[in-house]
């Protein structure tokens, strides 16, 4: 199907972007990789009367290292993160999660902004955000807030950015010491959505868990990461953090699996998240 008739803009500077998005409020529509928004525009589930285009803005694609922060620009594109050296010696779910996107077709042009702002639970960033306790930067023409990515993703292809608001950087705090994660999904077939999808991320102190992050499919497992706290790491620890997130964890039967497989991999995959992150924390390895 071809999309609805709409108007294309493509700003030359974030400002432009955002005077757009204030004029146009809920017709405007932000494009930045295109690899959710085009397919809903076809599908005609999506009809946008004005497009505008952030592929023309500058600064919105750097990976960096500031003030206790990783900051990734939110037009850096999947594969960019996939090959960024920087994610594989400190941001071990990224690096994970990165080379499990879809296919290179959809890494080389999708964004993890466009990615996040879409909020679907079946995408791979949200998980993996919410392990790391990230936070957004969402700009308006008026001002600029900073939102935690918990609640950021409110439901199903639903956040809490306004529609004049542009998701603009993405923040995640540095390891404060040894640290590592591990980002596991289970898909039918090279390049679908994610079954189940676990990212975990530690930071060790004194031979213990220091903390710890679980995300599933965009639903933190909050009791699992409390638990982990200041315990050892060990195979029992990881049994009750898996059992916990399992209970956390809210899926649907379909023809991807029932309730209880798909709660089972939950199980599964925290416990092999778990002892991968703190095998990588123990050894100091990219």
């Amino acid at each position: 199907m071809l999309p609805a008739r709409f108007d294309y803009h493509r700003p030359s500077t974030l400002d432009e972007a955002l005077s757009a998005l204030a004029e146009y409020g809920e017709d405007g529509k932000v494009l930045a990789g295109g690899m959710s928004l085009i397919p809903l525009m076809k599908l005609r589930f999506a009809a946008p009367a004005h497009l505008v285009d952030l592929n023309a803005v500058p600064g919105l694609a750097q990976v960096s290292e500031d003030g206790g922060m990783l900051r990734v620009g939110a037009l850096t594109r999947h594969a960019d993160l996939e090959d960024n050296g920087l994610l594989k010696s400190r941001y071990h779910a990224m690096a994970a999660a990165a080379p499990l996107i879809s296919d290179p077709l959809v890494r080389n042009r999708g964004t993890i902004g466009g990615s996040l702002a879409h909020a679907d639970p079946a995408g791979d960033w949200g998980s993996v955000m919410i392990a790391m306790r990230a936070k957004v930067a969402a700009r308006s023409a008026s001002a600029e807030r900073e939102i935690d990515v918990d609640d950021l993703l409110v439901d199903t292809f639903t956040s809490s950015l306004e529609p004049t608001e542009i998701l603009t950087e993405v923040r995640i705090p540095s390891p404060s010491g040894p640290s590592g994660g591990a980002y596991l999904k289970l898909e039918r077939k090279v390049g679908d959505f994610a079954t189940v999808a676990v990212a975990v991320h530690v930071v060790m102190s004194n031979g213990h868990v220091g903390s710890a992050g679980i995300g599933l499919t965009n639903i933190r497992a909050a009791d699992a990461e409390q638990a982990l706290a200041g315990a050892e790491p060990s195979a029992e620890a990881f049994a009750t953090a898996g059992k916990l997130a399992a209970a956390a964890a809210n899926p649907v039967a379909d023809q991807r699996g029932s309730v209880e497989y798909k709660r089972n991999v939950v199980d599964v995959f925290v416990q092999r998240g778990l002892a991968q992150a703190v095998d990588i924390a123990r050894s100091g390895r990219t």
